[in-house]
Order: C-alpha cells, then sequence, then structure tokens
C-alpha cells in the first residue's frame, strides 16, 4: 500500500537517498527543510516540499499535516548545544506525529554500547535520549542504530577518506582505539532497510543496522587503503588524549570540526550489533555490502547521482556539502598554504 512519506531532514545525507528509494517503492513523500530554498535534487519536482524549524513545535504539526508515516533523520552534531537542541526536536516531532495521526514513526540513531550511561560520550547519550523520546510517540515507533555509514559525502566516510589521504604513509592511531571493534553499514543498505521500516509498523522498539562484517578501525583504515590503492601502515600512539586526537581531527579535514569533535570520543567503544536488523527487516534482493565492496562503489571514478532515482546511493550527490567534495593532496595543501599567507 503507498504510504505518504514525511522525511525530516530530506536535504541531509541519508535524507536525500532515502527519498528516492520510496519514490522507487510508489510512496509520496514529503519533504521537511528549513533552508529559504532547498538543495536542488534530481528528485525535486516529484516531491512536495514544506519548510518548517523541528525547534517550532506548531511548524512541525503544520509541516506533518496529511502523512502517514514520518522518518526523523535530523541530528546537530555541528551545535555546541546539540544536546538541549535535538532533544527539543524530538519532542517536537514525537508529539506533532500522534497530533496528525501519522501511524509510523521511524528513527535513524546510532548504535549504543551496553556501557553505564557516564562511560557514553555526549553523541551517543543524545542518540539514546532521542529514541526515549520518540518512544513515546502515539505511533507504532521504531529505531535503526546505525553504526559507521560508508558511502560517499557520509560525514564519518569523509573523516576517513579525507584524513586517509591526508596523513602520511605513516599513520599514528591512538591505542585506545586499536582494541575497539566496528560494523559499518552501506549507504545503499541503510536506505534499504529505512524504506523497509517505514512499511513495516509491525516492527517496534529498536535494531542495529550494519553490515555483515565486524573488523577493528585499524583493519577498517587497512581496507580503505587498499581500496584507494594508498600505502599506508598504522603505529599506535599512547600519549594520545581523546581531546587533542579530536582538536587534530578536525584541523585535518574539511567536515565541520566540530561535527568532528564531537564524533571522535565515540570511537573507543565497540559498535556492533546486538539485534541484527536483518534478521527482521530482511536484506536488499542483491545482499548486503561489504565494507570493501561498499568503499569500491563510493571511490567509484564515474559520476553518477547517489541521490538520483535509480542511482546508487554510495555515489556522490549534487546536493551533499561542499566539504564532502574530495580534494586532491596537493589540492588542499595549496589551499593551506593560501589560507597561511
Amino acid at each position: 500500500m503507498a504510504l505518504r512519506v514525511a522525511v525530516v531532514g530530506a536535504s541531509g545525507y541519508v535524507g536525500s537517498r532515502l527519498v528516492p528509494e520510496l519514490l522507487a517503492r510508489g510512496h509520496e513523500v514529503v519533504a521537511l527543510h528549513r533552508r529559504p530554498e532547498p538543495q536542488r535534487f534530481p528528485w525535486s519536482d516529484a516531491v512536495q516540499w514544506r519548510r518548517a524549524d523541528v525547534q517550532d513545535e506548531a511548524q512541525v504539526v503544520a509541516a506533518l499535516e496529511g502523512v502517514d508515516a514520518v522518518c526523523h533523520l535530523v541530528h546537530g552534531l555541528d551545535d555546541a548545544d546539540f544536546l538541549q537542541r535535538d532533544r527539543r526536536a524530538a519532542d517536537n516531532v514525537a508529539y506533532a506525529t500522534g497530533r496528525v495521526g501519522a501511524r509510523r514513526l521511524v528513527y535513524l540513531s546510532g548504535i549504543v554500547p551496553d556501557l553505564p550511561l557516564e562511560q557514553l560520550s555526549e553523541h551517543l547519550l543524545s542518540r539514546l535520549e532521542v529514541e526515549q523520546v520518540l518512544a513515546g510517540a502515539d505511533a507504532s515507533v521504531l529505531t535503526l542504530r546505525a553504526s559507521m555509514v560508508i558511502g560517499a559525502g557520509s560525514t564519518s566516510f569523509e573523516v576517513m577518506r579525507q584524513a586517509s589521504h591526508r596523513l602520511p604513509v605513516v599513520q599514528a592511531v591512538p591505542a585506545w582505539m586499536r582494541g575497539s571493534v566496528i560494523q559499518p553499514v552501506s549507504a545503499a543498505d541503510a536506505v534499504w532497510a529505512l524504506a523497509e521500516a517505514l512499511e513495516r509498523p509491525d516492527v517496534t522498539g529498536w535494531l542495529d543496522l550494519v553490515g555483515p562484517e565486524a573488523l577493528g578501525y585499524v583493519d577498517l583504515l587497512r581496507t580503505y587503503a587498499a581500496q584507494a590503492r594508498l600505502v599506508r601502515v598504522q603505529v599506535p600512539v599512547w600519549l594520545a588524549p581523546v581531546d587533542t586526537v579530536a582538536r587534530l581531527a578536525g584541523a585535518l579535514v574539511d567536515v565541520p570540526s566540530r561535527t568532528v569533535e564531537s564524533l571522535v570520543p565515540s570511537l573507543g567503544h565497540d559498535m556492533v550489533a546486538t539485534r541484527d536488523a536483518a534478521t527482521v527487516l530482511g536484506e536488499a534482493p542483491t545482499g548486503r555490502l561489504t565494507p570493501a565492496e561498499a568503499i569500491a562503489r563510493a571511490l567509484a571514478e564515474e559520476r553518477e547521482d547517489g541521490a538520483a532515482v535509480g542511482g546508487d546511493p554510495q555515489r556522490p550527490s549534487a546536493g551533499d556539502p561542499d566539504w564532502s567534495r574530495h580534494r586532491p593532496l596537493l589540492t588542499w595543501l595549496r589551499s593551506l598554504a593560501q589560507r597561511a599567507m
């Protein structure tokens, strides 16, 4: 049955790739945005754009009027007060979902390690808090907890890509990261699972959205280097405080530094599945991509718009932020020299 789905954060990385998947499945899409003019995507004319600030309850209620399902994709890591802002946004979306009578609410969160709350990073604490707020909505609610999303334009992928290309042959890896294990998911599998979840109101609670392989961060860096044909050797650094690593990483890449500094503390946690979504929702017809396969498709030279209907979500999109545009090392070094002059 065709649904009318509101995508909260439609012009963001995941949202811009989820919309064409929903359209391909025959659903109507209401695309929420907060900028005066939404990004131009290949599917822009196929959806109804509604402008709303998720911090404003009345605007969210008006924007969700008439929808059957809601997918909440808004995260605010680039804001100094992202915990409070994300909490307020979640409260408004939860209230509006029930107010307009939408029957389904799906949220994309992050994997939450089984640790005492005081040991979690602010990034993961915020994701957990948003889950709990949204779970109170008067609707069927499911949270999909994703590990790192691999795809051109993904924040965590771009941090890995840019750092890998800009660091020299010998890469220093903080010792506190070397024991951590991650189970990354491809962008293609993430958008497929989100679309599937919106169609399955019988599935509630939370599930982990992951790929088929778990590996250490060092192994993931080696996998990236192999696919990108880089010669890189990782060596452990014992005296590397989390805060220092976060600041250095933020300065090294084009991704907004505040976002990077919010993400880095989570790298000390294992990010693996305890409730694999694939065992409940199933897999895409072609099966889940391994990290190597996902990276290879994200690095492919052919530029096919990843946000087009029928396009490959792994690839770049015209609407992706400027900081996600890969720049060769010499071009980056030249820009640094120009800023220093």
